[in-house]
């Protein structure tokens, strides 16, 4: 970090205080504040080549671009953008879904490369009586199981509580990563890679299951912006632990989305990995060796030799709104170092679009959510999950964002 602003950092890192440990810690990992090592971080505002960024067209033409093109080479992968077709069929729809509250409609989407296609599914819910032309909406990438997104209804779970934002004025989606890369390190290859990118393969610096997946959420927007009762202007995609990392990269990769939501995202995602706290990104790497780019193996326990860290990402995400949520007992996905992260990057926000958005320097407790401007963030009691406590704490944010 240019020392200009190692004092701001480093006061931060005194005051915040600890967490309590979570009753779930995995052994041999760190959960110590004392033990987290003295690190710096790279300057935002500092070019590669030297160059301060002080102005929106610099950040927009020189230091952001170059953020995303570090975290394509050294995390997540490329992302490829080329397609020849896109096409959305409705499979099924029910104008009384919800006891006649909401309109269901199931989506085929189907991309087209090189003579080849897949159909990636995608259900939505948009209110009835909802006010004005068009609703906002909130896109779930989810890895559950498919049950937790039932279209029928007959299964509910708190993990998408779609009649919560419903009754609340949202349309709400959803897409399951198994239908553009499995999460198996076994078959991850076999949905979009094999048949749509398949030379994305043969590169270190390839897109995996992650990119795959930030991929799926922005074929999921293609269809927002087609469908007149959804306001593709106010949209937010979500994503809950390794959904919350590919929401991450689907904000910062896609200009179109208004708010980027992570929740307990940890290693990969919001917290940052130079801090080796729970999780790292060894273990990630280890655990789940299809995630991320192969060159992402370079930093196994050599966090600082890094280009980027996660504050990088969450500031590629300015001006538009960036929502960071943790667990009190998540210490494996490091709570502080995701509300670090948050507060570090919010200084792209701050600086260059001079957005008032100066988050508490202290780490807000239990309950006590922070919703400033564009961004939010709050810390949950309990455990790593994604509950409706956490979805009415976004849709709070999304009102005030979006003056419901």
């Amino acid at each position: 970090m240019n020392n200009r602003f190692s004092p701001y950092f480093f006061s931060i890192l005194l005051l915040l205080g600890a967490t309590r440990l979570s009753t779930a810690q995995q052994a041999g990992f760190n959960y110590d504040e004392s033990k987290v090592p003295s690190y710096s971080l790279p300057d935002l505002f500092v070019s590669t080549k030297g160059q301060e960024i002080n102005t929106i067209t610099d950040w927009n033409f020189v230091r952001r671009p170059e953020i995303i093109s570090l975290f394509e080479d050294h995390v997540y992968g490329k992302l490829p953008r080329d397609l020849d077709g896109i096409t959305f069929t409705l499979v099924n729809g029910d104008e009384q879904a919800m006891d006649g509250l909401a309109i269901l409609k199931e989506v085929n989407v189907t991309v087209q490369r090189n003579g080849k296609s897949i159909t990636m599914p995608l259900t939505v819910f948009v209110p009835k009586h909802h006010q004005g032309d068009a609703a906002p909406v909130f896109l779930l990438i989810t890895h559950r199981g498919p049950e937790n997104i039932d279209p029928t209804r007959k299964e509910k779970s708190d993990f998408w509580p779609a009649e919560m934002l419903i009754s609340r004025g949202y349309a709400v989606a959803a897409i399951h990563v198994q239908d553009v890369s499995d999460d198996n390190k076994e078959t991850f290859k076999e949905d979009i890679l094999t048949k749509l990118y398949p030379e994305q393969l043969t590169m270190s610096n390839g897109m995996r299951g992650l990119g795959a997946w930030a991929w799926g959420a922005m074929r999921a927007m293609d269809y927002f912006e087609s469908d007149p009762d959804i306001d593709a202007t106010r949209a937010g995609v979500v994503g809950h632990s390794r959904g919350g990392k590919a929401a991450l990269w689907t904000g910062a990769q896609d200009t179109r989305w208004a708010i980027t939501i992570s929740n307990e995202s940890g290693c990969g995602g919001a917290a940052l990995s130079r801090r080796r706290f729970g999780e790292t990104v060894a273990r990630i790497n280890t655990n789940f060796p299809y995630w991320f780019t192969d060159n992402f193996n370079r930093y196994n326990d050599n966090e600082d030799a890094l280009p980027v860290d996660q504050h990088m990402l969450i500031a590629a995400i300015a001006p538009r709104a960036v929502y960071v949520a943790s667990a009190e007992e998540d210490q494996w996905a490091d709570p502080k170092g995701e509300y670090l992260s948050l507060k570090l990057g919010s200084r792209a926000h701050q600086t260059i679009y001079q957005m008032d958005t100066k988050l508490p320097q202290e780490q807000p407790k239990v309950g006590e959510p922070i919703h400033m401007g564009s961004l939010g963030y709050h810390m949950r009691g309990g455990t790593h999950n994604l509950t409706a406590l956490d979805w009415s704490y976004f849709l709070d944010f999304a009102d005030k964002l979006f003056q419901k």
